[in-house]
């Protein structure tokens, strides 16, 4: 599934700073752990990109090692990557494996325990491919030699073939037209969806199937030769969109068989079950159902296959249904039909019994188990944490767990649930010079009624004693839960620790609260959904230690629509605004962007469509028609790369509070796309974040809203 607008970036690359050597591959610099000194407790901009990541853990067939990624960043490199570790199971006898210049990712085991295969760069062909390295270290081999690269890759069960996602040229380019003008940079497009993300659709990556001989892999064969489809999907799909089955004669794909303008109108992905002796697709197992179909995952014995789907079309947030289907009649049934909430993520137990799955529940992410026979669910890992990449052993349960204070660690969880051991402590030696920084859960009354949970930040060293200026966070998305997420960019430890309270609500429109609380906003932008942000930031100004003069208004995306739209209507509760990459004129979104089917289905149609109510009144409610109603200072934080939601929605909006009169500044990253993700720019953009809100959040004039000059021209 791919998310629209997602809000906050949460760890979507690797981390920094520091000391650099040379590469035994390469001239190229290695970016290394970085040694931080923290000053008074102060997180910084520069020490909350000098955190390392950890990541794809994954355990040793006799479960004796565990191996994974650990990522950091340099600002002087001005980008970051990451190494191969492995460990034993107790997080001792940590030993790195490689030594680059370039990430390594999508680690596995081969059977024997003695290698570990992954993706890295080729220096000889400076493309991605596959290679093989001791697990006890040494040189590393290749195992592909794809002309254009591999992107991501899984083993068969028996180890004898190899399925491996490349590049091909997408199928929409007229070769006599550009013959004999190699140096034209024009590009025809005839169809829909001719960009998309951040790229112009020119590649697109198909499968291809090729034999292991447990050095090599050889013989590729595409398997969907001829067609103008992509697998796995763009942007975000990789190796979960293949399944073999335990007896490596099948293996199961995940593709959007569409183009154009129905591939931009349409979630419509499929499991489709290819069997390798015949060489060819013999099935669409999800045929008619309309919705995202995704992250095929066969039981041991293969009998059943897992997966998640959504049902309805053109919903790329409705509720994830954990279905499983019997491999011999193909009869399907839906294990979560009577449970409020959904998985993220679906892995079996070893038995076959049973499946678990972390999922958003009530403003947290914990762990659970679901048993196949009796649909019943049992929850193993809990509190105010996120789980993730969760992973069964014969011992226990393996995954990573963050918070809004820390990053992710590896943690074990017994089997039967119980006490939580955290294995690693990847940052112990910055967390532990930092501040003290504490979360509350609050319930907050809603204005229909009903009771809404909020995340509320205090400040660094907090004195109850005090009054702070407070932020309010609007969530991206804009489906997209305010949980106890780690974020590299909205990170609430940093904002906190530079005195700031900050009121997260979990409004309309986020999951974790049943169907009827996630999908309520669509349709209704600038409707329950910002009377739950209204709501949130009164209830918190009331505390004793909340400056009500002082609060201001943040967020990302949706988040930056919900800025905009807070801008016209909040009678004087915010002094201060900033909005990324958001949403200005809805009228030029619905055209702007490329997946159209979520802008078709959340704002319930074309606007030109006079007939349609739910349109018509999304149309009526888009901030451009307020600016006359502005009076605070607002910061608008672009990049020219995003084509989700165009640089030219922010730019409006800075050109009509300018015009306005009002105090403004902007923020635009020509290289960056709808996330700021090199290191440098992450910075700057911390930099000029809290300097603006500083100006307008703790200088004495922040008490006073802005009176926009009279004859000042609005935005309609």
């Amino acid at each position: 599934m791919n998310k629209l607008f997602l809000p906050m970036g949460v760890a979507i690359l690797p981390a920094l700073l520091g000391a650099c050597s040379k590469s035994s591959e390469s001239d190229e610099k290695v970016i290394e752990k970085p040694e931080v000194t923290i000053e008074n407790g102060m997180l910084t901009p520069e020490v909350l990109e000098a955190f390392g990541r950890i990541g794809e853990v994954t355990p040793s067939p006799d479960g004796e090692l565990l191996a994974f990624t650990l990522t950091y960043e340099s600002i002087e490199e001005n980008k970051g990557n990451s190494e191969i570790y492995t460990m034993k199971p107790d997080g001792s006898d940590m030993k790195r494996l490689t030594t680059t210049a370039s990430s390594e990712s999508n680690i596995a085991w081969l059977a024997d325990g003695k290698r570990i295969i992954y993706i890295a760069k080729d220096d000889d062909t400076d493309k991605p491919q596959v290679f093989a390295i001791p697990a006890e270290g040494g040189a590393r081999k290749r195992i592909t030699s794809l002309e254009n690269g591999v992107e991501c890759f899984k083993l068969s069960p028996d180890e004898k073939k190899i399925i491996v996602a490349s590049a091909i040229k997408a199928f929409n380019k007229d070769e006599a037209l550009f013959k004999d003008l190699p140096n034209t940079t024009g590009r025809v497009v005839d169809d829909l969806m001719y960009k998309h993300w951040d790229e112009w659709v020119t590649e697109i990556p198909h499968p291809f199937l090729g034999d292991f001989d447990g050095e090599s892999a050889s013989n590729f064969v595409d398997i969907m030769e001829g067609e103008p489809f992509e697998c796995p999907m763009r942007p975000f799909s990789g190796a979960e969109s293949f399944a073999f089955s335990p007896d490596s004669k099948q293996l199961i794909y995940v593709s959007r068989k569409l183009k154009g303008e129905e591939y931009a109108f349409s979630t419509d992905s499929n499991l489709y079950l290819y069997d390798i002796e015949a060489g060819k697709t013999v099935r669409n197992l999800t045929e008619g159902m309309p919705g995202y179909d995704t992250d095929p995952v066969f039981s041991p014995d293969g009998s059943q296959l897992a997966f998640l789907s959504m049902a309805t079309a053109k919903y790329e947030s409705d509720k994830k249904r954990l279905m499983v289907m019997d491999m011999k009649t193909f009869e399907m049934r839906d294990l979560t039909a009577d449970w409020k909430y959904w998985p993220e993520e679906i892995v079996w137990e070893a038995d076959g019994k049973s499946i678990l799955f972390a999922g958003y529940c009530e403003g947290t992410e914990p762990v659970f188990r679901i048993n196949v026979a009796d649909n019943k669910i049992t929850t193993l890992a809990e509190g105010m944490w996120d789980y993730h990449h969760v992973i069964p052993t014969a011992k226990g349960i393996l995954a990573l767990r963050h918070n809004m204070l820390q990053p992710d660690d590896l943690v074990e969880i017994p089997l039967q649930g119980g006490e939580v051991k955290q294995i690693t402590d990847i940052n112990k030696d910055i967390l532990s010079q930092l501040a003290e920084v504490k979360v509350e859960k609050r319930m907050v009354p809603t204005t229909d009624g009903k009771e809404m949970t909020a995340w509320v930040v205090l400040p660094a060293n907090f004195d109850p004693n005090k009054k702070y200026p407070a932020i309010l966070y609007c969530q991206g998305g804009p489906q997209q839960a305010v949980s106890q997420f780690w974020s590299y960019r909205w990170n609430f430890r940093i904002m906190a620790a530079n005195g700031y309270v900050i009121i997260a609500p979990n409004r309309r429109g986020v999951p974790g609260f049943g169907e009827e609380w996630n999908r309520q906003i669509s349709g209704d932008y600038g409707g329950q959904n910002m009377k739950d942000y209204l709501a949130a930031t009164d209830y918190i100004a009331a505390e004793p230690y909340v400056d009500e003069k002082r609060i201001g208004a943040i967020g990302a995306s949706y988040g930056g629509f919900s800025v905009y739209w807070l801008a016209g209507h909040h009678e004087g509760r915010f002094a201060a605004l900033v909005a990324h990459a958001g949403i200005f004129n809805v009228e030029a979104q619905y055209l702007e962007t490329e997946e159209m089917w979520f802008a078709d289905f959340d704002l319930g149609g074309p606007y030109w469509d006079q007939q349609n109510a739910v349109a018509q009144r999304t149309y009526a409610s888009s901030p451009h028609k307020f600016v006359n109603n502005w009076t605070a200072p607002i910061l608008v934080t672009v990049g020219e790369l995003d084509y989700r939601i165009l640089a030219s929605q922010g730019m409006m909006a800075f050109n009509a509070a300018k015009m306005h009169g009002l105090e403004c500044e902007m923020l635009v990253f020509p290289d960056e796309n709808h996330w700021v993700l090199k290191p440098q720019n992450a910075i700057l953009w911390q930099r000029v974040f809290f300097r603006f809100l500083d100006k307008y959040l703790k200088a004495p004039a922040a008490a006073a809203p802005q009176q926009p000059a009279a004859d000042s021209a609005s935005a309609k």
